[in-house]
């Protein structure tokens, strides 16, 4: 297969590093995790190896390094004879995420609270902003996104970064479980939600901050359906496209 640069660009990872192996399949990861996590590639998505291939101008054996790290990150599923999938979480699975989640993050709380600034809470406002605009316009995969990116950078707040490492992986899968179960807004909160929480930090209240991160994580958990559908075929090569191009404009 020709090496020549693909449709979808993989930034200075492809270009500035000479097409490293290493800076490659960096950016290839990247793509795929953002699209898998953004919901732009639906829970049981086939990923064939030779269209992934062809798509980013690499070799099939880079593609299936980039397939195992996210299938050890529980975002694909790889089965001997079948490929891989976009993961589908079951209904246990499901839940016991959302248990992880509630002992991590009310637990991450009172260390917040103690190292959070002005400057740190305004940072944390201007994302809540962000979702609420996404969840005006209707935009259920960047507020769900969103949603995902706040808890994130809240818990990064306390600086440790074994917790938020952890947390970004439950938070992954919270985003596929959603998106695998979700009805049209569920799992994205609502509108004063996240602005309750940064006027308690703020307060340095850090019991009523437990207290409503355990009762906001249940609420949402509550507003996943888990009924499966079946997933539709996308157009891989062009979602795909897609999100290289806005992480581009990113930059």
């Amino acid at each position: 297969m020709s090496k020549k640069r693909s449709a979808i660009d993989l930034g200075t990872a492809h270009g500035e590093e000479g097409g490293s192996g290493n800076g490659r399949d960096e950016a290839i990861y990247r793509n795929l995790y953002a699209a898998i996590v953004e919901n732009h590639l639906a829970p049981g998505t086939k990923l064939p190896e030779d269209t992934l291939a062809e798509a980013f101008g690499v070799s099939r054996t880079s593609i299936r390094k980039v397939l195992q790290r996210l299938s050890y990150e529980r975002l694909v599923d790889i089965r001997l004879n079948r490929g891989a999938t976009v993961a589908q979480p079951t209904v246990k699975e499901a839940r016991d995420v959302f248990a992880a989640r509630r002992i991590v993050e009310c637990g991450v709380m009172p260390q917040v609270v103690a190292k959070a600034t002005p400057e740190r809470i305004e940072g944390l406002g201007a994302i809540v902003q962000r979702e609420h605009a996404a969840e005006a316009r209707g935009d259920r995969r960047e507020a769900i996104f969103l949603s995902g990116e706040f808890h994130v950078e809240l818990a990064k707040v306390a600086e440790n970064e074994a917790i938020a490492d952890f947390l970004a992986r439950l938070v992954s899968r919270s985003s596929l479980v959603i998106a695998t179960y979700g009805a049209p807004m569920a799992g994205s909160c609502r509108h004063s939600e996240h602005d309750d929480v940064l006027e308690l930090i703020a307060a340095g209240d850090a019991p009523a901050a437990q207290q409503w991160m355990d009762r906001h994580l249940r609420d949402v958990e509550r507003t996943v359906v888990l009924v499966e559908e079946a997933p539709e075929e996308p157009d891989l090569r062009k979602i795909l496209d897609a999100v290289a191009q806005r992480q581009r404009r990113e930059r």
